[in-house]
């Protein structure tokens, strides 16, 4: 009876807060079925990985733009108070690009490195120094970034989020979470119009290879549950990276945002990343979950 009621509690807050995505995107399908066979049973697996050694507290999830990272994790947050009650703080990665300022003399060196996104564009240094303070015996209350995309730059300090308590479990999500680098042979193919006109000795390339060899890994070392989404093919990523630039617009009041043309050119940023990633994680992540192509979660599988 206790668990009937909890689960009832599950899936009334489930509800509230699809229907508060719904507001600014597309509808969500079959919820509860959603929820029975895939947030239920991937948020059990992060229990059980916590149970076994809490240590093991860090999960990653990643994705292609638009693939419904932030809404996956935040209902997995749900799932995880309200039926184990286990505390997480959901970190993005979005949230640790380097500012305006910073990568405008970044592209003194290279021009492409002003568009924020790649490895490289991020700074490891506070993320990396935040993921120790979250793991921190002794916990003291601290703030974490946030990047406001409106406007390509990271917002003051006392906008920055609050965080009050140690959390047994991160969410650590993000476009390129987990990527791994590609051989020398790979990356001298430019695969668009973007690398082919502007990275022509493919200096750009070989700089965020060499980020996911080294810095990056580290980071990305800490995971120890990655889930990776599966989109049908790149062309989705531009399709739904469309929709965000639209709850973006609603939310964002009247803020500058991208045009369909901008939006084309942005997401050749990130698609070497995104192709590889596709390849590579559906093999090495903990757990893959395909989506379909109306965005809905279609099947997942344990790798291990």
């Amino acid at each position: 009876m206790k668990e009937k009621k909890k689960n009832k509690k599950i899936e009334k807050k489930y509800l509230s807060f699809i229907k508060k995505q719904e507001i600014t995107g597309e509808p969500f399908h079959d919820k509860i079925e959603q929820l029975e066979n895939f947030y239920l049973p991937i948020a059990n697996l992060i229990q059980k990985k916590y149970k076994a050694n809490a240590l093991n507290n860090i999960v990653g999830l990643s994705g292609g733009q638009g693939s419904g990272k932030s809404t996956i994790s935040k209902i997995l947050s749900i799932i995880l108070r309200e039926k184990y009650n286990l505390s997480t703080v959901n970190i993005s990665i979005d949230d640790y690009y380097k500012t305006l300022e910073e990568r405008k003399k970044m592209a003194k060196v290279n021009k492409l490195f002003l568009t924020r996104g790649v490895p490289g564009t991020h700074d490891l240094r506070l993320l990396r120094s935040h993921i120790t303070l979250l793991k921190k015996k002794k916990f003291k209350k601290f703030y974490i970034p946030k990047f406001d995309k409106s406007i390509d730059d990271r917002l003051p300090k006392q906008k920055w989020q609050k965080i009050n308590a140690k959390p047994n479990i991160i969410i650590f999500e993000g476009w390129c979470v987990g990527a791994k680098p590609e051989t020398n042979n790979d990356l001298k193919k430019s695969i668009n119009i973007l690398e082919k006109k502007f990275d022509k000795d493919y200096s750009w390339r070989k700089t965020i290879n060499h980020n996911l060899k080294s810095s990056y890994k580290k980071i990305f070392n800490k995971i120890n549950f990655l889930i990776f989404l599966k989109v049908p093919s790149f062309y989705h990523v531009y399709k739904w990276r469309l929709l965000q630039e639209k709850k973006l617009q609603f939310r964002s009041k009247g803020k500058k945002i991208m045009k369909k043309k901008d939006i084309k050119k942005f997401i050749m940023f990130y698609e070497r990343i995104t192709k590889s990633m596709i390849k590579k994680l559906v093999k090495s992540a903990n757990v893959v979950i395909t989506l379909d192509n109306r965005h809905k979660l279609k099947s997942f599988k344990i790798n291990r």
